[in-house]
């Protein structure tokens, strides 16, 4: 199991948003993918999901990939690799 950190939420939080702690950890997790401070895998980590689980909640809120040219420059190269000499 991952290290983990604890964060401390009012009680009344989760009542008041009637969201259970799994979702305002995704919720969380989104946010900060959005904002561009975690990475894909590390956000679904935390929002406890399938890498293709989580891309289609993305999709869902209208939120896109972060995907720029020197992420498809290091596909192409993988895949020249994995196709072999």
């Amino acid at each position: 199991m991952p290290d983990t950190v604890a964060l401390e939420i009012p009680r009344e939080v989760p009542h008041v948003t009637r969201m259970s702690l799994e979702e305002l950890r995704r919720e969380l997790a989104i946010h900060l993918y959005h904002e561009g401070k975690l990475s894909l895998g590390k956000a679904r980590e935390m929002a406890g999901q399938t890498v293709w689980a989580f891309e289609r909640l993305l999709a869902a809120r209208g939120i896109a990939m972060h995907y720029d040219v020197e992420d498809f420059e290091a596909d192409l190269d993988t895949l020249r690799r994995l196709d072999g000499p």
